[in-house]
């Protein structure tokens, strides 16, 4: 990575986040036209922003990084009348305005309605907004997740294992676009870094009415903003992290904006004894550090000329959970035994058991350095035009020490990527047009190896093949490739604003060559009618997806190598193609009483070459693979206020039905997995996040000005499992409390619900300076809280049970 790191030493990460926000530049006089110091708030009900600015000495602000809506101007200075009107933002193109304040003759005020910006009339998609007062007020998440945690509070979002975010059912579809930089690959806590965060701006969910600028990756997007408000001066805050797990961190964010000029910087490291989920209550081995570097600097070099540059470094180290037989060891039955094996002394127990040893502990690494530059000139007042790149360098490190069971595994794969985009607006009256192309290569490493331990001797008794514990005859395997992931995109869209009306159509074109070589053109189109005298906006949208597959060791999975992983039946290798489908949405949203917020939504997704991982052998290090098709609808809906009184909050709601049907299309399928492959050619079953309801909720009161009390609840009615032993055997393997909570007869988890409440203080406030203390307890009812289970040494997840968190935040 270091030639990469070079190439863009002045920038290296997110760059400017144009997609789909605006800027907004203010200048404030008096009658006589001098320059007017004076605060400025900006509200948006429907995007959560709230911002305060100060405008500067020639009396002027630029308010950057505004998601699209309608926003309440109110401007405050001595001796002048305050001001209040709306502006709309609706183009990347800054909105130019000139304010002029009139001497007020008495005290007076003005009483700021921002009931007008509760729904967004132009919006014709499904989008949610979550704003900087949401970020800041949130319950405190493990280090690894705490993004994670903000987006499946979002309907239809939820978790399966290890904080993997599965949007609408979609399988490792989720995108994360930071700061307008694209990354497709795994973001969760098991395979790379993420962004705290208490770095956030804002956030925006789509998971339809996608526009065409977003491809490859399409289950959900989350577009997140980290770079601030450029306020003159020096700013910073400062966060510290204790709790339960043996939990800390600190954090902190600092910056100076002088003369068009805003340098910052930020650094985190926290650290956990729940890193992952576990498999077993007992969270064993589940250590885990994290740790974060950035900088950043802007540039406005004309009022047309705005540069943007950013270099990040994070890292992650853990240890992989384990269950109880590789944790203390235990008797194990062999594979004539299905009743399973009693605790007693070693060397009496009965001959179709053997005991194996614990001791297992396995670690695994993500160290990622990425950067990024971007340069923004603005035309003319309708039209300008940007460009993006982006270079950085990922690894992912598993190792296994002696006592590792039932596999001795050991990995280093890492890619390093490259990546280009650039693109036009032109805002022409009632309309925006935005054309674009990109470009991007990734060169992925991948280097594998494995033993089985005590199959040096075939009759050997603890040898896991005799044990049945795996189905491959091959006791050890090495593997290593190297290969480009080479893709290409263009894309046009359109935003058409007629009377109540709003048309966004878009056409995406992409290329995508791997191990399959292919073209598609993706139609997109949202429409959407507001009706102003009922509050009522109705929408609808049709999206084309093309989704290319998860490249997490997709070179091993599809090399003649991986013949030898298995000689006891012919193994399958199906090569692995992008996924097609069609995406299909249709709502509502509706405003209450002019504080309360509903939107509710149906869904259909049509998917063919559908995407699902598997496991290679027992080490959870997981490659891709695909099936004939998915059909996955639901619905979805979600009440919000964002401030009535003294209250705020959201309920929300998801019912999601998904199904994949046979025969596999792609991947690599071995032992018992190849022969059901190749049989099963018929029928469907039930998609691994079929979860059929999901409830969330947080209500939120202000005792006072400095005081908070918040209170949540969460329920989940239960993930699909499929049972391959009995309850006698997986009692072996993970203690009978665990087995208590599987339906076998359904073949589901049993639901659960949890609770979290929250209160924090302002210990200090004065002027820009603030000391905030939080609280937050979760699972407060300790509850189990068994998240997925997916059979024998793979895919079982437990959520943390009781556990309580401080977190000190300093602003200044």
């Amino acid at each position: 990575m270091k030639r990469y790191a070079l190439i863009l030493l002045l920038g290296s990460t997110p760059a400017l986040c144009q997609f789909n926000t605006g800027e907004l530049r203010l200048t404030v006089t008096d009658p006589s036209g001098h320059a007017v110091q004076a605060k400025v708030q900006l509200v948006s009900e429907a995007s959560q922003y709230r911002y305060t600015f100060t405008t500067d000495s020639q009396g002027s602000l630029d308010a950057r990084r505004l998601p699209y809506g309608i926003y309440q101007v109110q401007i405050q200075a001595p001796s002048f009348a305050e001001v209040s009107e709306s502006i709309d933002i609706r183009s990347a193109l800054p909105v130019d305005r000139s304010i002029h304040l009139q001497v007020a003759p008495v005290s007076q005020s003005v009483s700021v309605d921002a009931s007008g910006t509760l729904i967004d009339p132009y919006r014709a998609g499904s989008v949610n907004e979550m704003g900087l007062q949401t970020i800041q007020n949130r319950v405190t998440s493990l280090p690894g997740r705490s993004i994670q945690d903000l987006v499946n509070s979002e309907p239809g979002w939820l978790y399966e294992g290890n904080a993997v975010l599965h949007p609408r059912g979609s399988e490792y579809q989720t995108q994360f676009v930071i700061d307008g930089i694209p990354l497709t690959d795994n973001r969760s806590p098991g395979f790379g870094p993420e962004i705290d965060a208490d770095r956030l701006q804002s956030m925006t969910v789509y998971t339809a009415g996608i526009p065409a600028e977003y491809g490859l990756k399409m289950g959900g997007i989350v577009a997140v903003n980290t770079l601030r408000n450029e306020d003159p001066g020096f700013h910073g805050q400062l966060t510290l992290l204790g709790g339960s797990y043996a939990t800390g961190g600190i954090d902190t964010q600092d910056q100076y904006t002088w003369k068009g000029n805003t340098l910052g910087i930020s650094a985190s490291g926290d650290m956990t004894g729940h890193y992952l989920n576990p498999v077993v209550p007992q969270n064993y081995t589940n250590n885990g550090t994290t740790g974060n570097f950035s900088l950043n600097y802007e540039r406005q070099f004309t009022p047309q000329d705005h540069l943007t540059a950013i270099v990040r470094h994070e890292l992650a180290r853990y240890e992989i959970p384990n269950e109880l037989v590789q944790q203390n060891g235990a008797y194990l039955p062999n594979s004539d035994n299905t009743v399973g094996c009693p605790n007693g002394p070693i060397g009496q127990e009965p001959g179709d058991c053997v005991f194996v040893p614990g001791g297992q502990l396995q670690t695994s690494d993500d160290f990622e350095t990425m950067g990024s530059i971007s340069y923004e000139h603005i035309f003319s007042p309708n039209a300008m035009g940007e460009l993006r790149g982006m270079a950085r360098d990922n690894s992912n490190d598993f190792y296994s020490n002696p006592n590792s069971w039932p596999v001795i595994a050991t990995q280093h794969n890492d890619f390093k990527e490259i990546f280009f985009n650039g693109s036009v607006s032109i805002d022409r009256r009632n309309q925006e047009w935005k054309a674009g192309v990109e470009s991007g290569a990734k060169f992925l490493n991948e280097d594998f190896s494995y033993v089985i331990p005590d199959c040096r001797d075939p009759s050997d008794e603890q040898c896991p093949i005799n044990l049945g514990i795996i189905d491959a005859a091959a006791t050890s395997f090495a593997f290593t490739g190297n290969r480009p992931d080479l893709e290409q995109s263009a894309y046009i869209q359109d935003a058409i604003r007629f009377r109540r009306w709003e048309i966004d159509a878009g056409l995406r074109w992409d290329h995508y060559q791997l191990l399959a070589n292919q073209n598609a053109v993706s139609p997109r189109l949202a429409i959407s009618r507001y009706f102003p005298s009922a509050g009522l906006k109705l929408h609808a949208s049709y999206d084309r997806i093309f989704q290319t597959p998860s490249f997490e060791n997709i070179l091993l999975s599809s090399s003649p190598a991986a013949q030898a992983l298995d000689t006891t039946v012919p193994i399958l290798q199906l090569p692995l193609k992008p996924s097609h489908g069609s995406y299909y949405e249709l709502g509502a949203t509706k405003a209450l009483f002019g504080k309360l917020r509903l939107d509710a939504n149906m869904f259909r997704r049509d998917v063919n070459n559908y995407a699902d991982d598997s496991q290679i052998l027992s080490t959870g290090i997981s490659f891709p693979i695909s099936f004939d098709k998915a059909v996955l609808y639901g619905a979805e809906g979600k009440l919000e206020v964002q401030q009535w009184g003294k209250f705020s909050g959201f309920a929300s709601y998801s019912y999601i039905v998904g199904n994949a049907w046979y025969p596999v299309t792609g991947g690599l399928f071995l032992g018992g997995d190849a022969t059901d492959a190749t049989s099963q050619l018929t029928g469907h079953f039930p998609d691994s996040q079929d979860q059929r309801n999901s409830v969330r909720d947080r209500i939120r009161y202000q005792v006072n000005s400095r005081l908070w009390i918040a209170l949540g609840t969460d329920y989940n009615s239960g993930l699909p499992f499929e049972a391959d032993l009995t309850p006698q055997q997986y009692a072996t393997e993970y203690g009978q409390t665990v087995v208590n909570h599987l339906n076998f007869d359904r073949g589901r988890i049993n639901p659960y619900f949890t609770q979290n409440a929250s209160v924090s203080a302002d210990l200090y406030k004065r002027e820009n300076v603030s000391l905030r203390l939080q609280a937050d307890g979760e699972n407060l009812s300790n509850t189990l809280e068994l998240i997925d289970f997916g059979g024998l040494f793979s895919g079982n997840a437990i959520g943390p049970g009781r556990q309580y968190n401080l977190r000190l935040v300093t602003t200044f």
